[in-house]
């Protein structure tokens, strides 16, 4: 996708994801209904980004060069009119594109785990819960689920991720985002020179956050380019699917 039009696929993701948040993206692939008025309309975005840690990455593919050839399909989005067999579509024309730019390894998460908003009727589904069925689809391995943890979750039903609370904590770049976030649920706003940490623990008890068990996302991974088709040597296991909630 062109560098001017990534604005219009960051505010697309934020609007649509159940999310609501763009992660570090190295390559945005938009899809386009091109009979839409007036000449065309953005319908799906899938984006390949840079995870946290590079083990993500070099746990899989120890021979890659993470965020160079291996990436994370950090976010995979389509509007709910577009046909189911878009996503493949999308998925593997955005694969073809990435490995003519030198990419050579995937690796994809799903989250089992449905999600809630809490509205003044009670909790609201925001999102039903994956198990990677597009990825299996595409042939990836399944690698099995990622370790469990604990999350902090917001009334929106989004998620408030550690490394987005340490930027508050800490006051480094990209804290401003956070802030606005969690002013926009209900907290006050942060005084001038006023330290995080206490900002962000009153914050979160005023908006009403939520700690969580979550038992751990679906991980799959494939080799794309000359490798396609090359099998994983790490070991795989047999897909998870949507009525085995406790599937490894």
């Amino acid at each position: 996708m062109p560098n001017n039009l990534v604005h219009t696929a960051r505010a697309f993701v934020r609007a649509h994801h159940y999310s609501g948040s763009w992660p570090a993206v190295r390559f945005a692939y938009g899809l386009f209904d091109t009979a839409a008025p007036p000449a065309s309309s953005l319908v799906g975005v899938l984006a390949l980004g840079i995870p946290t840690q590079a083990a993500v990455l070099t746990s899989v593919f120890t021979r890659l060069t993470p965020y160079e050839e291996s990436l994370e399909l950090s976010r995979l989005v389509l509007l709910d009119e577009v046909p189911a067999n878009a996503e493949t579509w999308l998925q593997g024309r955005a694969f073809r594109l990435a490995a003519a730019r030198g990419v050579r390894g995937i690796v994809a998460h799903s989250d089992p785990e449905p999600r809630a908003r809490l509205t003044a009727h009670g909790p609201e589904l925001v999102f039903p819960g994956h198990y990677g069925t597009i990825y299996q689809a595409k042939g990836m391995d399944y690698l099995g689920k990622t370790r469990p943890r604990h999350l902090t979750l917001l009334p929106d039903g989004s998620v408030l991720h550690d490394r987005a609370m340490s930027k508050v904590r800490n006051g480094e770049r990209g804290r401003g985002g956070v802030e606005r976030r969690l002013v926009a649920l209900g907290a006050r706003p942060r005084s001038e020179n006023e330290p995080g940490r206490p900002w962000l623990a009153d914050a979160l008890q005023t908006v009403g956050a939520r700690v969580v068990a979550h038992g751990g996302n679906h991980r799959y991974a494939a080799y794309i380019g000359p490798y396609t088709g090359l099998r994983l040597t790490a070991t795989s296991y047999p897909y998870p699917k949507a009525d085995q909630r406790g599937a490894a």
